[in-house]
């Protein structure tokens, strides 16, 4: 069974009800922040995710944004900003920035909903995965920037390599 055919019953479910029907399919932490909003905690291989998605009717987008905490050193900030460059290069979904003032990174994402349309559960599932798996992807390459003193270039290759054969 497909997730539409599982979570679209009606057509009164609002984007912000289909997060929560796949975090409760995926064993997400959640809370239903409003009635336009939810947050969630993501465990992924390098750490846990927080996820923030937001339903914006007057302009009828879906936005995602999920973030981990980092606190570079202040001398390798233009570095990071390099690093954050050369990530949002080769993401075709969604963009890193870093948020200075928490310390936090950031990746964002959003889906227009424009003419009245609905989103599927597999768009959202998949606006989701987008944000873990470039998240996951690039931590390694910001953590070496930041305390690995790597150059940018250097930091880039760890997530850009492909692991061949096994262990």
């Amino acid at each position: 069974m497909s997730l539409s055919e599982q979570f679209i019953t009606s057509d009164d479910l609002d984007p912000i009800d289909l997060v929560e029907h796949l975090a409760e399919h995926h064993e997400w932490e959640f809370d239903r922040v409003a009635d336009d909003q939810i947050a969630m905690a993501v465990q992924g291989q390098w750490r846990t995710y927080s996820l923030t998605l937001a339903w914006a009717p007057y302009d009828e987008t879906l936005r995602l944004i999920c973030t981990f905490e980092m606190d570079p050193p202040e001398e390798r900030l233009p570095e990071l900003y390099e690093t954050l460059n050369g990530a949002n290069d080769l993401c075709w979904l969604g963009a890193f920035t870093y948020w200075a003032e928490p310390k936090l990174m950031v990746y964002r994402y959003a889906l227009s909903l424009s003419g009245a349309q609905i989103a599927a559960p597999e768009q959202i599932d998949r606006m989701i995965d987008a944000a873990i798996r470039n998240a996951e992807r690039f931590y390694p390459a910001f953590q070496l920037v930041c305390w690995g003193n790597r150059t940018p270039g250097d930091a880039m290759q760890v997530a850009i390599a492909e692991a061949y054969g096994r262990a």
